[in-house]
This record gives structure tokens, C-alpha cells and sequence, in this order.
């Protein structure tokens, strides 16, 4: 007997992650990410084929204290290394 199907509706996720709403969570997570990292912190809001951000810190700051890395995982973000 054959298990149940699941066909992925590309269409619907990608409005979904063009949405304001995505737009908004996405922008807000960035927010205390870049408040975490502290005031030499950047953020740009984008949108490509879906909403998302941009947030840097100097190579300095990130190769000295993992600044952005610490930020992230403080703020409740997976951060995975590959």
C-alpha cells in the first residue's frame, strides 16, 4: 500500500515569500540580529526572487568575536557552519 503524496505548490510559496508579511517578520528578525551585533552593524532589506536581508559587520569584528555568528545565535538563530 502506497503512503500519502505531497505536491508542493511553488507558485503559492513564492507568493508567500513575497508577501509584505514575510517582508515584515524577515526585516524584524534582521532588527535584533543588527542591534545584537552592535553599532557597526548593516542592514539592507532586499527582494530577488523572494523577501530577505543583508547583514554585515566588519571581517574584523566576525574573524576576531564572531560578532554577526553571536548576534545570531543570541537572537535565537541555527548559525551552521559548512
Amino acid at each position: 500500500m502506497a503512503g500519502p503524496t505531497f505536491k508542493l505548490d511553488y507558485r503559492g510559496v513564492g507568493e508567500i515569500l513575497k508577501s509584505e508579511q514575510v517582508a515584515a517578520y524577515v526585516n524584524g528578525v534582521a532588527a535584533q540580529v543588527v542591534a545584537a551585533a552592535g553599532e557597526d552593524a548593516d542592514f539592507k532589506p532586499y527582494t530577488r526572487d523572494r523577501r530577505g536581508a543583508s547583514i554585515s559587520v566588519p571581517a574584523e569584528q566576525q574573524a576576531r568575536d564572531g560578532a554577526l555568528t553571536r548576534a545570531a545565535a543570541a537572537c535565537g538563530l541555527t548559525v551552521r557552519l559548512k
